[in-house]
C-alpha cells in the first residue's frame, strides 16, 4: 500500500511540474499594468517637453527641413499612490495623440528617481526623446496641451529605503489618456 501511495505521489508531483513548466500566454501578461490601466490610476501627472536649438543657420535649417528623427528632451511629474516608497530605474515610453505616436524614448536614469509614499516628484531631465514626425510636424499638438501615453514600460523597485534595495517590479503596457503637457 505504501508503494502505491508513493507512486501516486510521484505521478502527481511530475504532473504538477510538467503543467507548471508549460508555456502559456498568461505568463507573458503583465497583470499589474492591466490592473493600473483598468482602474485608470495614472502615474504621470504632467509632461514638460523642450525643443531647443541655437540661432545658427544649420539648426534653423534642420528644424524646417527635417521631417522626422529630431531629438528633444523632457521631464515629467510622477505620482506614487502607494504607502511605500518606489524607485524608478528605467522608462520606455511612446506618447502621442489619438493613437498617433509623436515621441518615444528609452531612458535608464543615472540616478534612479525615488518617489516617496503618496508623493509626486519630477523625473529630472530625460534626454534623447525622439520626435518621430520631426519638430515642425509635432508643433500641431502644442495647442492641445495634452498627450496620451500610448505604451509605457516602467522598471521600478517597490518598498525601497531612500532609493536603495527594494523588490524589482517591471510594469509593462501602461496607458494613460490626456496627460497635461507643456
Amino acid at each position: 500500500m505504501a508503494r502505491i501511495g508513493n507512486l501516486l505521489f510521484a505521478f502527481f508531483a511530475c504532473f504538477l511540474v510538467s503543467v507548471r513548466g508549460a508555456p502559456t500566454d498568461l505568463e507573458n501578461r503583465d497583470f499589474i499594468g492591466d490592473i493600473i490601466n483598468v482602474i485608470g490610476l495614472g502615474l504621470v501627472t504632467q509632461i514638460n517637453s523642450y525643443i531647443t536649438f541655437s540661432q545658427r543657420s544649420c539648426d534653423i535649417f534642420r528644424l524646417v527641413n527635417d521631417r522626422a528623427g529630431q531629438l528633444t528632451w523632457m521631464n515629467h511629474l510622477v505620482k506614487n499612490p502607494l504607502i511605500m516608497e518606489l524607485t524608478i530605474d528605467r522608462v520606455v515610453s511612446s506618447a502621442g495623440v489619438n493613437g498617433t505616436v509623436y515621441a518615444k524614448f528609452d531612458h535608464t536614469f543615472a540616478k534612479p528617481v525615488t518617489v516617496g509614499a503618496l508623493k509626486t516628484v519630477n523625473s529630472g531631465r530625460v534626454p534623447n526623446v525622439l520626435l518621430v514626425k520631426g519638430a515642425l510636424n509635432s508643433l500641431d499638438i502644442i495647442p492641445l496641451g495634452k498627450l496620451d501615453l500610448i505604451s509605457t514600460d516602467v522598471y521600478l523597485r517597490a518598498a525601497t529605503i531612500n532609493g536603495k534595495l527594494g523588490v524589482p517590479v517591471p510594469i509593462k503596457g501602461l496607458k494613460q489618456k490626456d496627460v497635461p503637457t507643456k
